[in-house]
């Protein structure tokens, strides 16, 4: 009994039907999650953040704890 002899033709092609199309919706699934699962919750954050942020409360509060060289605390 001998060996059938490896199929060479056509090898490539062959394999590239079966894993391009598997690839792919891997691909989709992995940028549909990552969509969803992190920049959507990232955004939401952000917007949370930033609903309440008061940048002038921040820049006096600042002011008054001398981060700023160019700008003087009010007690001065």
């Amino acid at each position: 009994m001998s060996l059938q002899k490896p199929l060479m033709r056509g090898l490539l092609a062959k394999r590239l039907r079966f894993h391009v199309p598997i690839a792919f919706a891997l691909s989709m699934l992995a940028a549909v999650g990552w969509k969803y699962g992190v920049t959507e919750p990232r955004k939401q954050a952000y917007a949370d953040f930033y609903k309440h942020y008061d940048a002038v409360k921040e820049f006096t509060g600042m002011r008054e704890a001398g981060v700023f060289e160019s700008v003087r605390p009010s007690g001065e």
